[in-house]
């Protein structure tokens, strides 16, 4: 990293008047992130943390006014503009990623419900860039819905450095503008077609039945309890699809045919899914369409099982937006330390029982740290 954490984040405008301006905005995110960190859920529980580590964060923060109180810490997220927040992550996040090119960055949504029963609005919708191999959030939009996916994804594709990358999205991305502006960015696509084309999509199936495929490829996967079986084919004749020219440098389509079995049941299950393409390298489609649904097994499933995302209660102006920054901040921290993990740890832990752990010693939470 070319330069401390902190720093990405102490020039983003504060939007308190000066007079209320006791502790640092450096003070407030450093302690908020630790504190999420080691499973604190609330601003109360955020404070006391704060409080109860006071000599720790003593050894890198100026706490000469204390520590924020819960009051503090929740007013200072709640009134945050999260664009300006957002803009100060996808800085900090392309200063880690190692290496982007040919890089598969998926883009996905994912609608977090608020516990909360209070307000009508009682969920909030985000649309996010995942790394597949630096395993890292570049980035995320909120929607006011799942069907603004289509308005949002060219909104994070703006504010990410994409040359070199290979970005996979789902049907719902499927659009010319989309297309066009990843290859504006100098990056390649792998988009998935569904119905919601219908033309597109079924001269993509007229294809595959009519025209040979130029290459096809074989995989086996055989863990959870299953076997899955996928087939990859590939065709870069593109007669038979029409307005090919309106899909900015569209070079390919491919099929791919999946059959899962569970091993204890037996019950097989097969599928049939449709990409347009700007690569023609087989093996690349085939890593993209698998790596893509480490946004769904890395990133979302993991924000709600190991940080209870669908359970969290932040409503308040902008809280829910921002504390789901903040839990991708302190994701990205804990991957990044993945290599001292595995030395230190021995076996695979998960990031429920790393965080667990970060409570509990300070020297490893410093270690998540050590980038501040």
């Amino acid at each position: 990293m070319s330069k401390p954490f902190l720093s990405y984040f102490s020039g983003m405008k504060d939007h308190r008047i000066n007079r209320k301006k006791l502790h640092p905005l450096e003070n407030i995110i450093a302690i908020t992130i630790a504190a999420i960190i080691c499973n604190m859920e609330t601003w109360e529980e955020v404070a006391l943390f704060g409080e109860d580590r006071k000599s720790f964060f003593s050894k890198f923060l100026d706490l000469k006014n204390g520590i924020p109180s819960k009051d503090t810490f929740r007013r200072f997220f709640a009134a945050l503009d999260p664009k300006v927040f957002e803009t100060h992550f996808n800085e900090w996040a392309k200063s880690i990623t190692k290496n982007i090119d040919r890089e598969f960055v998926s883009i996905d949504g994912k609608t977090e419900r608020l516990a909360s029963k209070m307000s009508e609005n009682s969920f909030i919708h985000l649309v996010s860039a995942w790394a597949s191999n630096n395993r890292i959030v570049l980035g995320q939009v909120k929607t006011d819905e799942k069907s603004n996916e289509i308005t949002a994804i060219p909104e994070l594709l703006d504010t990410l450095f994409l040359k070199g990358s290979i970005v996979t999205i789902d049907a719902m991305g499927c659009q010319k503008n989309i297309a066009k502006k990843i290859v504006d960015k100098e990056a390649d696509y792998i988009l998935a077609v569904k119905e919601n084309h219908p033309t597109l999509y079924e001269d993509i199936r007229r294809s595959f039945e009519k025209k040979r495929c130029q290459e096809t490829l074989e995989t086996f996967d055989y863990g959870h309890g299953r076997i899955e079986e996928r087939k990859y084919s590939i065709i870069k004749d593109l007669n038979f699809i029409h307005d090919t020219e309106s899909w900015q440098n569209l070079n390919s389509i491919a099929r791919v045919d999946s059959r899962r079995t569970d091993k204890k049941t037996g019950e097989i299950q097969e599928h049939t899914r449709y990409y347009i393409c700007s690569i023609t390298q087989l093996k690349q489609i085939s890593e993209g369409v698998r790596n893509h649904w480490g946004i769904e097994n890395q990133l979302h499933w993991c924000l709600d099982v190991g940080y209870g995302a669908d359970s969290s209660s932040k409503r308040a102006g902008f809280s829910s937006q921002n504390f789901s920054m903040v839990s991708k901040i302190t994701l990205n921290l804990i991957r990044m330390n993945s290599e001292n993990d595995e030395k230190r740890f021995k076996n695979k832990v998960g990031i429920k029982t790393k965080r667990k752990f970060a409570a509990l010693r300070d020297d490893y939470l410093l270690e998540l740290l050590r980038s501040f």
